[in-house]
């Protein structure tokens, strides 16, 4: 059996308040990185002026790094301008968002066993925390 280099990857835009995710935010992503639940392969911030401007920036042109200094990405440029400029378009002016590039670490054995065994994922979809969260408290 070949063992896949990568396991699954998603693509996220996430929005925060300011110009950069605090520090929780950041600790949080730097919990998962090192418990090799994700692998960080790409990570871009993004911003929409009030007059609608887009600005993108990439983590490494960041002086301080958005407060990530230990953090190793993967597959910088795996975000393509394309990708971010179509994902930005979510965003309302005056907010700002990052875009991830996580690959699903937990996951890249099972692929690699599931592809080996002629198996396919024939449907997958992401139920958001919030929606969960509300759900269950209304069902106790």
């Amino acid at each position: 059996m070949e063992e896949f280099e990568y396991g699954p990857v998603e693509i996220l835009l996430i929005s925060f308040e300011g110009d950069r995710p605090g520090p929780a935010l950041s600790e949080a992503l730097l919990d998962l990185v090192e418990d090799k639940t994700i692998t960080l392969l790409d990570l871009v911030f993004v911003a929409r002026s009030e007059a609608g401007d887009l600005r993108i920036v990439e983590v490494e042109e960041l002086p301080d790094r958005a407060e990530l200094p230990d953090l190793e990405l993967g597959e910088l440029g795996l975000a393509g301008l394309e990708d971010v400029e179509e994902l930005a378009g979510q965003l309302q002016p005056g907010s700002s968002a990052a875009v991830l590039v996580i690959e699903l670490t937990w996951a890249r054995r099972f692929s690699s066993v599931l592809a080996a065994s002629g198996g396919a994922v024939l449907h997958h979809e992401r139920i958001p925390a919030p929606i969960v969260n509300a759900v269950l408290a209304v069902a106790r």
